[in-house]
């Protein structure tokens, strides 16, 4: 049996005569949804498979959808003759413009039994001409198939060869994603031996060394593996140490290493081949000249072997020297090779003779994480989830990695400035600025694009899948971003519509927690929480501890946006107040955080919290006199003078019973409308009478709460309320298991006492918080709205029978189904925001939530 290695990722090309059985060796060793066969497009397009009129517009068929196929990075297998080096040549430019291998497997099978396997099929009528024409110009080209192009070429000459084949899909060697880590990857050494040893030792990892003293090797006690992004060569003081070092560490698959444009250079000049020698390359070939020669040629080997990027981690993180697009993630070709090593330019140089690099990271906006080095920056600072860690070692600065999947930060200075850069030499950390400026007109990385957010899009989440937003939700959600909304950075999360409980059986009630009792406790919840629903305006609480966290944390560089240090905003991302207001009422909260031990207690100097804005007339007294006031003030007016006009026409002797009746109720249904509404409405002086009541602290640097129980979060806001009463508001609540038939009264009783006198209603959660059942997620909470509340929401007269009759079909699935996308995007935005993920990753599940609030659902509910 004779094995075929092919690429995971390729464009397979058979070649053969026909009747050489290409399809048949198709069909057996490749999926049918991998073949595309020149015949099956000739079908499609001219309804016969043999009608070769339609060739053309067959193979642009053939070639549209391979291309299509190789942008997503499938295996595609062409399915033709292929013996004509112009049918070749265009597949093999297919894929070289997707970057993947192309690879031919020829059948050369003797023309005999080509002719003999045509002349039993019914539907061919070729003669042997047509086969020997097609081995003549295969026999004419065989040879230099590798010449045009093919990276892999396989031959089989028998029917017996065709038979005994295996195919074999192998990963490209820059495929990684079975090694999950964890790494420590780490920036441009650039020959600094000492230095590397140092921060080897500050990670953790122990050096060993030689009978002379050298360090050979290192490995970690956790197992865990140092991955290099190249230019461990030229520049600085002892190249072959540093060489000697990392060659035995990824001997001992203790590490990964990267090839930089200095190995490649330096591979170059060992080979014989004439480079300049500038930019440290003297420098290395001096000290290497000092070694052994066997040394020498472990160098040269070294160097050839390495690859440009490796994809690790499941295709979560990506390690190239200078970085690397998402399209050629896992890519093969010249133009991925020089993208890795080089970077892309502008095409211009700068004032110092010196290319003019293209920031490729601004526009970055792939999943992966993308660590590189290449060109020196002061500081290691994350761009869109990608991070530059040469901090300029060689030319003084500091030697810098990056324990992943930790993301942190590790470091050591610099002995001394050992090579000054190019641009105007300087001492210390101010030679690696000089040296920093090899980008010039750098965009800010934090601004978003319309392509963020435009058009029909899928949010990944991890507790719901995939969240699709329509483009015509995204085109609405950009009419209120645009014109409403505050600086998307401190937008990192917009509260979920909360779904409503199932409509009571209870003749006299539209909901009832009897309803949302039984609904959890068919998701398999045992224990509730419920809490009592205030009666005011959802808010988010973005706090931060000063004007220096709001700039470093969330990139304020205006003046007065750091200086309010942080937001209060609705749920859809409005502003409550103006800055000064906003800044008074943070004011009192970052007092209330201080004296409630809440900036220690979770090592943060942010802190992020939903809440409930009181009282509700804060900002809704608009609402209150147009929506609500103006229909009591009528009913107030009208209806006693047309109960007077219908009692005296009754004292008269007139038939209108029925009618007097119903307008009596209709004044009682109007004097309790009035009596709710004004009942929360209270009087307010200004800014101080406003009042906070959280019931979840969302996320503080480094770390999300959904995972603790909602007794947790409403113990945090009890210490707030306690420390400063003035500005925070206690939350009521009640507890109940749902298996105890006296639990579950007691919080029905409960309710009833809240809502007697026209009090809200209240909100039922899984006590746990989070929780998911059957691999699903269950709603984060249902409200029960009080009987008498709900004629804000229906109207004053929504009691009546035939009124209530027709409110119990309300159609809630839709709400409810919302009410869970929702949940799941505010999760995931919140898991990004604390991962240091990107302002448009953040946003993006933010605005999704947006988009989603513009489906028609009905509000009432």
């Amino acid at each position: 049996m004779s094995t075929l290695a092919l690429p995971r990722t390729a464009l397979v090309v058979l070649i053969g005569a026909t009747g050489s059985g290409k399809s048949t060796f198709a069909r057996t060793h490749f999926r049918p949804s991998q073949i595309l066969a020149s015949d099956a497009f000739r079908a499609m397009v001219g309804d016969d498979e043999n009608d070769q009129s339609v060739t053309v517009p067959a193979f642009e068929a053939l070639h549209h959808v391979a291309g299509v196929r190789l942008a997503l990075g499938r295996l595609t297998v062409i399915d033709a003759t292929n013996v004509r080096r112009q049918a070749r040549a265009s597949l093999v430019r297919l894929a070289r413009e997707h970057d993947v291998l192309p690879v031919a497997v020829v059948l050369d099978l003797p023309e005999g039994v080509c002719v003999r396997r045509n002349a039993d099929r019914a539907d061919r009528d070729f003669g042997a001409d047509v086969v020997r024409r097609h081995r003549a110009e295969l026999r004419r080209s065989i040879k230099n198939l590798a010449g045009e192009g093919f990276r892999r070429v396989h031959v089989l000459r028998s029917p017996e060869e065709v038979a005994d084949a295996e195919i074999v899909l192998e990963p490209l060697r820059n495929d990684r994603r079975d090694e999950t880590g964890p790494f420590d990857v780490i920036g441009d050494v650039h020959g600094c031996r000492s230095e590397l040893t140092a921060l080897l030792g500050e990670l953790g990892y122990r050096v060993r060394r030689d009978s002379d003293g050298r360090a050979v090797g290192a490995d970690h006690p956790e197992g865990r593996r140092a991955v290099f992004v190249g230019d461990l060569v030229d520049r600085g003081p002892d190249t072959p140490g540093v060489l000697r070092l990392v060659m035995g560490m990824v001997s001992d698959g203790t590490a990964l290493c990267v090839s930089g444009n200095h190995e490649a250079k330096l591979l170059r000049a060992l080979q014989g081949r004439r480079v300049s020698t500038g930019h440290g390359l003297a420098e290395s070939l001096a000290q290497l000249a000092e070694e052994p020669p066997e040394f020498g040629a472990r160098v040269r080997s070294f160097c050839d072997s390495l690859v440009a990027h490796y994809v690790l981690d499941g295709g979560r993180l990506v390690v190239a020297h200078a970085g690397l697009p998402e399209r050629y993630h896992g890519r093969a070709s010249g133009r991925v090779r020089s993208f890795a090593l080089f970077g892309d330019t502008t095409g211009e140089t700068d004032e110092f003779g010196l290319p003019v690099r293209y920031p490729w990271a601004d526009d970055y906006r792939g999943s992966a994480t993308v660590l590189y080095g290449h060109t020196p920056v002061s500081r290691a600072e994350w761009v869109n989830n990608t991070l530059c860690l040469d901090t300029g070692c060689v030319f003084g600065g500091r030697l810098t990695a990056l324990r992943y999947p930790e993301r942190e930060l590790v470091s050591v200075p610099a002995e001394r400035v050992w090579y000054e850069p190019v641009r105007p030499p300087s001492s210390g950390s101010a030679a690696v600025e000089a040296a920093a400026a090899a980008v010039p007109g750098r965009s800010e990385p934090d601004v978003l694009r319309i392509e963020d957010v435009a058009g029909r899009r899928a949010v990944q989440t991890a507790h719901h899948g995939r969240v699709t937003v329509r483009e015509e939700q995204a085109a609405a959600a950009l009419e209120v971003i645009s014109r409403f909304s505050l600086d998307p950075r401190w937008l990192a999360y917009l509260p979920p519509t909360m779904a409503p409980s199932p409509t009571s059986a209870r003749s006299d009630l539209l909901e009832h927690p009897d309803e949302a009792f039984a609904a959890y406790r068919a998701a398999g919840v045992r224990r509730v929480i419920c809490e009592e629903k205030h009666m005011g305006s959802r808010a988010v609480v973005l706090v931060c501890r000063d004007a220096e966290t709001a700039r470093t944390r969330f990139g304020m560089s205006d003046t007065e946006q750091a200086e309010v240090a942080g937001a209060v905003y609705t749920r859809t991302g409005r502003s409550f107040f103006d800055p000064p207001d906003t800044r008074r009422l943070l004011d009192r909260v970052r007092l209330a955080c201080d004296a409630a031990g809440l900036w220690a207690e979770r090592a943060s100097d942010w802190l992020l919290f939903d809440a409930e804005l009181l009282p509700w007339n804060a900002k809704a007294d608009q609402l209150i006199r147009d929506d609500f006031a103006a229909v009591g003030a009528a009913a107030e007016l009208a209806l006693p003078a047309a109960v007077a006009t219908l009692s005296a026409a009754a004292a008269r002797g007139a038939d209108v019973t029925d009618l007097l009746v119903r307008t009596r109720r209709r004044v009682s249904d109007a004097e309790a409308f009035r009596a709710v509404y004004r009942r929360h409405t209270v009087p307010m002086t200004g800014l101080d009478d406003v009042r906070l009541a959280p019931f979840q602290l969302l996320a503080a640097e480094g770390a999300t709460f959904e995972d603790r129980p909602h007794a947790w979060h409403l113990a945090v806001a009890d210490r707030l309320a306690a420390a400063v009463p003035g500005t925070f508001h206690a939350t009521g609540r009640v507890e109940a298991d749902l298996e105890d038939a006296a639990s579950v009264d007691a919080a029905a009783a409960w309710w009833t006492a809240l809502t007697a006198e026209g009090g809200e209603g209240m909100v039922v959660k899984p006590a746990a918080n989070l929780t998911r059942a059957k691999d699903r997620l269950v709603q984060a909470g249902l409200k029960v709205r009080g009987r008498e509340y709900l004629r804000i929401v229906y109207g004053p007269d929504y009691l009546q029978p035939a009124n209530l009759t027709r409110l119990r079909d309300r159609k809630l699935d839709t709400k409810r189904s919302l009410a869970l996308r929702e949940y799941a995007l505010g999760l995931e935005g919140l898991s990004r925001l604390v991962a240091g993920e990107p302002l448009w990753r953040v946003h993006e599940c933010a605005f999704a939530v947006l988009a989603l609030e513009s489906d028609p659902v009905d509000p009432r509910l």
